[in-house]
């Protein structure tokens, strides 16, 4: 039977994630490397993928859902273009990984996972490492949360089928959507930066695009993604 790595090996697995894994692969902002660093990944999969927890893929939590590899959830961090100030809105909790990782970077996080069971997990696993800026909510995360809006940014862990109309009316002036986008030849990860203005949710008219790249993310599930 294979030992689980010691605390130490998975700290050297850490730093060497962040090395060749995000900074010789573009990723700059040194505030998400430092952050990246700081997140346990181990802690946020299952047991028996433990030791892949630093491997560049996705691994498998339960429920159909997946903790996406290392490079997406940074690539995503560095596009929401965080200075500390913001508060963050996060679509998709799923283990809760990206969630911490957004706690070192933002003033507070409010994430929305649709199922219960990992919802549960991710806010007692958030809560034993002393994250305290993070609130788990059990909803329809295509819908966003009105209530807390406007948002400097949103975080969307999940393939739609095109920008949700209501996140984007709660993102604030200036503020960024990075959202995987469903096209016929991939998931795009893509950032959306609301202009000063008025914004038509539709039609995208007052919103600025950029495109990361190819992905792969489960399907947003929900009143403004897919039916489940």
């Amino acid at each position: 039977m294979r030992r689980t790595p010691s605390a130490g090996a998975f700290a050297a697995q850490r730093a060497d994630m962040v090395e060749w894994q995000l900074r010789r692969r573009g990723i700059h902002d040194q505030r998400v490397l430092d952050a990246m660093a700081a997140v346990p990944r181990e802690l946020f999969v299952p047991e028996r993928y433990r030791r892949r927890a630093y491997a560049d893929s996705a691994l498998p939590i339960g429920h159909g859902q997946t903790i996406s590899q290392p490079w997406i959830v940074a690539a995503i961090c560095q596009a929401l273009a965080l200075e500390g100030s913001e508060p963050v809105l996060e679509v998709g909790t799923g283990s809760g990984y990206s969630a911490a990782v957004l706690a070192i970077l933002a003033a507070g996080v409010i994430t929305i996972e649709l199922v219960e069971e990992l919802a549960g997990a991710a806010r007692q696993l958030l809560a034993e490492l002393g994250v305290r800026n993070v609130e788990v909510v059990v909803a329809d995360g295509s819908a966003g949360l009105p209530d807390h809006a406007p948002y400097q940014a949103i975080a969307v862990h999940a393939t739609a089928p095109s920008p949700p109309p209501t996140l984007i009316e709660q993102l604030a002036p200036g503020g960024r959507l990075v959202v995987p986008i469903a096209t016929d030849a991939a998931d795009m990860l893509t950032v959306f930066r609301r202009l000063d203005g008025h914004v038509d949710p539709e039609t995208a008219d007052g919103l600025q695009r950029t495109v990361i790249g190819p992905c792969r993310f489960v399907p947003l599930i929900g009143s403004e993604g897919y039916p489940e």
